[in-house]
């Protein structure tokens, strides 16, 4: 009785110890991990360069990434941050991004961005090889995989394009059902002002923070965490191309397009939420 006594102090005495360690060791392969993608010579120079506008690393580590995880990036583009998630979790964890799908038009939107992502992932199979391509376009295609898979899933300036088309409510919903409890949903979004018709003005590619989390917390999401890490008070949101006035794309007949280059990109709010574990 006294050497079971013994044992149960030893263990809660050593506990918090034990946990600290194994907290710090998840952080240092964390950062190593990011380190190394962030530097990875896959990385465009024209992405590199603007991330001291999208701070990809400091991004992730707030959403709480590990390359362990079972990660989905929600509609990847051109794939600047598939870039950094391929390698940080091809050995150990598990990315899947989502495009719109092809269509039978070959000069649709949908069709050339999708076509665009699978020849960038061919060019470097030593890192691309172990990502899954996933065809997501609700209605139609509205699953993001089975209920209770995913660890993270995140999404990168996505929100006014969803709502411009209707589709908010079943992109949430999808991601609710996919992520693990207790997963998270990491967003970066333009950020517009609190006053304004978030589906009207959507269509500047600009939205409220308030209408992001009202989306989320619909969905069943918890709100975990906000982050001024991608925020640009500079940025006047009132724009005649709306936000792609701004770098990268500098959009619009202004000659003069120095002052947005002096801006840099827009405004963004940078949110954390939870899949509830109860």
């Amino acid at each position: 009785m006294l050497a079971r006594f013994l044992i149960l102090v030893l263990t809660a005495t050593l506990a918090p110890t034990a946990l600290i360690a194994a907290s710090a060791a998840d952080s240092s392969a964390t950062a190593a991990a990011l380190d190394a993608a962030l530097a990875a010579p896959t990385r465009s120079a024209e992405n590199r360069s603007r991330d001291v506008y999208r701070h990809p690393g400091e991004t992730l580590e707030f959403f709480g990434f590990r390359p362990d995880m079972t990660v989905i990036e929600l509609w990847a583009g051109g794939g600047w941050y598939t870039e950094i998630l391929a390698p940080a979790l091809r050995d150990s964890g598990r990315l899947i991004v989502t495009t719109y799908g092809e269509t039978d038009d070959p000069d649709a939107y949908r069709t050339k961005s999708h076509r665009k992502l699978a020849e960038k992932l061919a060019q470097a199979p030593e890192v691309y090889d172990e990502v899954e391509v996933l065809t997501f376009w609700p209605p139609e295609a509205a699953s993001l995989g089975d209920s209770d898979s995913a660890d993270m899933i995140v999404t990168f300036r996505n929100i006014h394009s969803m709502t411009r088309r209707g589709q908010q409510q079943a992109v949430f919903a999808a991601a609710y059902d996919v992520l693990k409890p207790g997963g998270v949903l990491g967003v970066v979004q333009h950020r517009a002002p609190e006053d304004v018709d978030p589906v009207k003005n959507a269509e500047t590619g600009y939205v409220p923070q308030s209408y992001v989390v009202s989306l989320a917390e619909n969905a069943g999401f918890r709100l975990d965490g906000t982050s001024e890490i991608n925020a640009n008070t500079k940025d006047t949101k009132d724009y005649p191309e709306g936000v792609w006035t701004l770098p990268p794309r500098l959009r619009g007949k202004d000659p003069d397009k120095s002052r947005y280059i002096a801006i840099g990109e827009s405004d963004r709010m940078t949110l954390r939420f939870v899949k509830p574990s109860d």
